[in-house]
């Protein structure tokens, strides 16, 4: 049974049924949890579920996916069932200007869950990546579809090194992670988020009267650094990263000026 998703069994399948029961309830933000053997990419199909009108809080799972995709266009692959692959559907109602932070919420509570599960000290590199010193645990990707904010997360699990995309990866596994299991890993993630996502909207979007921006920023890699951020149209802005605004945008003191930015490519400058 070459294709049985037993087959390796230090990466057990996901139970659909198990998780909705534990995270599906009445009044809770969680309104249904799919798991797919395979898929393209369960952002692109969530946009398609919001497109037709699925409501808040539907969450997919793949276990396999072959046309993942990453910031600014990259792809994303994993060998299947090496990490949590998933994407949830939120509407949130904030004003427009405060939506920039949900992927930074996410991050927040995806480091949070990995931090106390885990014990593996996850940092934030802005605007959406976990990391570990410097090396990528998990990458977030959020994209509007009328209406709606569709935040994907690749955050990889049991991944061998052999089995790295990059060099600049890791894993749980590779970090010697108290908890490699990746079901109780995704109940936690959802938890955290939906906690923090509660807070949030109650407090119209506002990153410190929810206290967002606090709790980002301190466990924040990027701020207090040197940084290079490659921004569109192949123009590059090299700074101290000074703070995160109150539209989630990533301050940078630069000659003289500070410059906020609500897109880039952000790369850790090393000291000497």
């Amino acid at each position: 049974m070459p294709d049985s998703p037993y087959a390796d069994l230090d990466r057990p399948p996901l139970s659909e049924t198990a998780l909705t029961r534990a995270l599906v309830r009445p009044g809770g933000l969680w309104t249904s949890v799919s798991v797919a053997e395979r898929t393209g990419s369960t952002n692109a199909d969530l946009a398609k579920a919001a497109r037709e009108g699925a409501h808040e809080g539907a969450v997919l799972v793949a276990e396999a996916q072959f046309a993942g995709r990453g910031r600014l266009g990259r792809t994303w692959s994993a060998a299947p069932r090496s990490g949590l692959t998933f994407s949830m559907l939120l509407r949130p109602e904030v004003p427009p200007a405060r939506l920039g932070w949900l992927s930074l919420l996410i991050g927040l509570a995806a480091a949070s869950a990995v931090r106390r599960l885990a014990e593996v000290d996850a940092l934030l590199k802005w605007p959406n990546d976990l990391l570990v010193g410097e090396r990528k645990l998990a990458g977030i990707l959020a994209e509007r579809v009328d209406g709606a904010i569709i935040v994907g997360m690749g955050l990889n699990v049991s991944l061998r090194p052999e089995e790295l995309p990059v060099d600049r990866a890791t894993s749980l596994a590779i970090e010697g992670a108290a908890c490699t299991d990746r079901d109780p890993l995704l109940r936690a993630v959802l938890r955290e988020v939906e906690s923090h996502y509660r807070e949030w909207t109650a407090a119209d979007g506002d990153p410190d009267a929810s206290g967002l921006r606090p709790a980002y920023l301190a466990w924040s890699a990027t701020v207090g650094q040197e940084v290079r951020v490659e921004l569109p149209g192949e123009r590059v802005l090299s700074g101290l990263a000074t703070g995160v605004d109150r539209s989630g945008h990533l301050l940078v003191r630069s000659g003289g000026e500070e410059h906020a930015l609500s897109a880039g490519d952000v790369v850790h400058v090393r000291r000497p």
